[in-house]
């Protein structure tokens, strides 16, 4: 499989360079996750991460 590339400009556009941490929360980087997650990508054939991920866990995840 290969790599998607741009995976730190995806997660940029939720959390810009210079950016105070101290003033994200857990609801802020949770929905970030959420978005880049289910995300189709074109290095996964327009698949998203999420699904890619559950086809290799075998169900054995709880979504």
């Amino acid at each position: 499989m290969s790599v998607c590339k741009n995976g730190l400009g995806s997660l940029r556009h939720y959390f810009p360079k210079g950016i105070d941490w101290r003033k994200v929360n857990d609801s802020m980087l949770a929905t970030a996750v959420e978005k880049l997650n289910n995300r189709p990508r074109k290095c996964l054939n327009y698949r998203t991460p999420n699904e890619i991920f559950l086809k290799h866990a075998g169900g054995a995840v709880i979504t």
